[in-house]
């Protein structure tokens, strides 16, 4: 298998595209698409906030019908979210003028939205500019793409791989935006993935939704959820390849890639994290099973004061163990085993040496932290991916509506 983070997809039928359509001051990019031709199956897996924008409800709608689609547009500066009966009118508006101007039903457009809660999407803005839209559509357009989904994000995310089985080559790729109110319950941020592997619409969902479940819900940067959150998938099937579904041969190397690929593009969202200085692995060992292990390492990944520790650098192991105790799973303390960047910090029911030593500080100035927790309860591994709470996450996110 052949990754390449930070470069941009190149999949066989697949082009975006990105422009400023009005919505962002300053002439900032703002409205994207991702075209499929031929047609594409697809699948989504969106936020399970009970708050949910109408884009979210249209998109997850249309895919319940699975059927084959030709495009996801996206646009950043709005969320069209908590904007009442308007808000799922101009979705259909938008999404009627964009399947007009690419000569195909509106029923074969998906859609996304990001950005400022309760204000109207000036629809009117990304109907005019749909065939400026379309013009800006080509095989080299992901870099427009990737930088008009973004908003308080200070890097693009991308990411591609490649992978050959019998012979023929299959290639995944796909961008994300994301930095703050990042903590999954299903999906977080908004992420597209491209792929021309032929499969079944059931295969490809139940394929995303391993994926997301070991990789984009194993991120948390500030433990809010998003009203938009979606991560979305289209898969072409210009490989030539016999359709797959979950019990075909070469499936389960699909599963893998694009859990490769999501695991890629998920830690770019947690390096990119809003104020963040400092990128942590929180890995629990000896878990009875994966979901008693998830619920202990998104403890201690989501918990404030693990985390402005890791900004200031303070070695107050304390707070790790508090937040594994405070996690729900019950253990016994003295079979715990905690260590940061290899150093252990407690067994045996007390902390080592090590825990208040000078090694820990100079452990602690690291930019890349692994926090290993070992439950001897089971066999099972997790890790959970998170990153400090610094003061420019409070500045960002107190000035982010004016």
């Amino acid at each position: 298998m052949q990754k390449i983070k930070g470069k941009f997809p190149n999949v066989p039928g697949f082009k975006a595209g990105g422009i400023s359509c009005g919505i962002k001051a300053n002439n900032l990019l703002d409205l994207a698409m991702i075209v499929s031709d031929p047609p594409a199956t697809a699948a989504g897996m969106f936020t399970t906030n009970r708050v949910q924008a109408p884009s979210v409800v249209f998109s997850r709608g249309s895919l319940a019908m699975k059927r084959k689609y030709s495009a996801i547009v996206v646009n950043s500066g709005n969320a069209n979210a908590c904007t009442g009966p308007q808000g799922m009118e101009d979705c259909r508006n938008v999404a009627r003028a964009v399947a007009t101007e690419l000569g195909v039903s509106t029923k074969q457009i998906l859609l996304a939205s990001t950005g400022i809660i309760g204000v109207p999407l000036p629809a009117n803005k990304i109907v005019s500019a749909a065939p400026q839209l379309h013009q800006a559509v080509s095989e080299k357009g992901w870099d427009a793409a990737s930088k008009a989904i973004m908003t308080t994000d200070l890097t693009q995310k991308v990411a591609s791989l490649s992978y050959q089985r019998y012979g023929k080559t299959f290639s995944l790729g796909g961008i994300t935006k994301g930095s703050g109110m990042i903590h999954p319950n299903m999906a977080t941020m908004l992420g597209f993935i491209v792929t021309d592997v032929a499969i079944r619409p059931i295969a490809l969902k139940t394929a995303l939704k391993i994926a997301v479940q070991r990789t984009f819900n194993r991120i948390t940067v500030d433990g809010d959820q998003s009203t938009n959150d979606c991560v979305m998938i289209m898969a072409n099937g210009m490989a030539g390849n016999a359709e797959l579904n979950a019990s075909t041969p070469g499936y389960d190397q699909f599963v893998e890639s694009l859990t490769e690929l999501c695991k890629s593009l998920a830690i770019q969202i947690v390096e990119d994290g809003e104020g963040a200085t400092k990128f942590a692995t929180v890995r629990v060992t000896g878990a009875k099973s994966e979901n008693s292990g998830h619920q202990v390492a998104n403890s201690v990944a989501r918990s404030s004061l693990f985390k402005t520790a890791l900004f200031g650098e303070d070695p107050n192991w304390g707070r790790i163990l508090a937040a594994v105790g405070y996690a729900g799973i019950p253990f016994k303390e003295e079979d715990i085993r905690i260590s940061l960047n290899d150093l252990v910090l407690f067994e045996n029911g007390m902390p080592t040496k090590s825990a208040g030593s000078p090694a820990l500080k100079k452990k602690m100035k690291a930019k890349n932290i692994v926090v290993e927790i070992d439950l001897a309860k089971g066999r099972h591994q997790v890790e959970v991916y998170t990153c400090d709470l610094s003061y420019d996450y409070v500045k960002i996110n107190a000035d982010y509506t004016t």
